[in-house]
């Protein structure tokens, strides 16, 4: 294929900046919705020539993209050329019927709800707005639209949580039968608000979050999900009526291929090259009014870079990774000696794959395996 198969589109906007988030995002700015949406297609038209004539996923994320007003929300899922999976982020309280039936009517077939927990005290502590029924409203909204792609995310390592509490988050979650979660563990960014609030109690309970890992492995394994990335899971096809339920997106990022990027603080990886756009609006809309491209950051990508990049990558995945397509990236002396201790496993085909064990410890053995 011809150009980049992956467009993300950075909708920043954001009714509240939780405290953990490190995120390109905008609170408030509602006048200057409009003017954002003129901009990001825009610069798609700028840009177009890099993507391909019929990429194969649209993402649009955040920030909060269902917090642009109703008419820019259609007019940008309007201006964006079909593919076979378009993701939209919300939040569960921006989801009403009216929205569910607007991101049918877009194009839109998969949505990805920031759940995050089930708990209103852990919520409290995230500065979430969403409340659990909020979640449960927003699925039903969509179920009645006729979507039948729907992923959770669940945040687990929240200061108070218990091992109870992941086991409730998580039995709450199966109850909505999505058909994919994200399960990530709370990582609080030097300088944000929740560090400084909470990095004392972060530090205390870092020894916790392996059985955490496990804890969510071992809940959604054994309740038919497939663990196909380090921190995410889908119906196994077999209960899915064959469909692969993988996040085609995000597997793009993963595998390595080309992805264009829009909007504010964006990022793109095209031929060789990545680039970052400011993450200043009014830079971003001046030089869009102007017709001109954002300002950015470059960054050539060598074959070196590209190779470890591939490695790092692609032991996320549950599928096995081609010793020849990393080359020397690899250590040589890592690899047996991690093959000794059940951490990885290498086929006759030369293809390379962490056992389970070493999914757990996961960015450990794969720092091990870099040259």
């Amino acid at each position: 294929m011809s150009g980049a198969a992956h467009l993300y589109v950075h909708v920043p906007f954001c009714a509240h900046r939780c405290g953990y988030c490190d995120f390109v995002t905008v609170t408030g700015r509602s006048g200057q919705h409009a003017a954002y949406v003129d901009a990001v297609l825009r610069e798609l038209d700028l840009q177009r020539r890099l993507l391909a004539p019929e990429p194969e996923t649209v993402f649009l994320g955040g920030g909060t993209p269902t917090l642009l007003a109703p008419p820019e929300l259609e007019r940008l899922l309007a201006g964006l050329p079909r593919a076979l999976e378009v993701t939209v982020e919300a939040n569960p309280e921006t989801v009403s019927p009216g929205l569910a039936a607007s991101l049918h009517r877009g194009g839109v077939n998969r949505v990805s709800l920031g759940a995050q927990t089930f708990r209103p005290e852990l919520l409290r502590v995230l500065e979430r707005r969403a409340q659990p029924d909020d979640v449960r409203r927003a699925v039903s909204a969509l179920r009645a639209e006729g979507f039948a792609n729907v992923s959770l995310d669940l945040i687990y390592g929240i200061p108070g949580q218990t091992p109870d509490d992941l086991r409730r988050d998580l039995e709450q979650a199966l109850a909505l039968a999505p058909e994919h979660l994200s399960c990530y563990e709370l990582e609080a960014k030097p300088g944000t608000r929740f560090t400084r609030a909470y990095g004392t109690r972060l530090a205390a309970q870092a020894e916790a979050l392996e059985g955490y890992f496990e804890l969510v492995v071992d809940g959604l394994t054994e309740a038919g999900y497939r663990w196909y990335e380090t921190a995410n899971f889908c119906l196994a096809p077999e209960r899915a009526g064959g469909r692969d339920l993988r996040a085609r997106h995000n597997l793009g990022y993963w595998q390595g291929d080309d992805y264009l990027g829009l909007g504010l603080g964006a990022v793109s990886t095209c031929a060789g090259e990545r680039w970052r756009t400011t993450p200043r609006l009014p830079a971003y809309l001046a030089a869009l009014g102007a017709g001109e491209l954002p300002p950015r950051e470059r960054e050539p990508l060598g074959e070196v870079v590209q190779r470890r990049e591939r490695l790092m990558l692609g032991l996320r995945l549950d599928k096995p990774l081609a010793l020849a397509a990393v080359g020397d990236a690899l250590d040589p002396e890592a690899l047996p000696r991690l093959q000794s201790l059940g951490l990885v496993s290498v086929s006759s085909a030369g293809e390379l794959v962490l056992t389970k064990r070493g999914r757990f410890l996961g960015g450990a053995v794969t720092a091990e395996l870099l040259a």
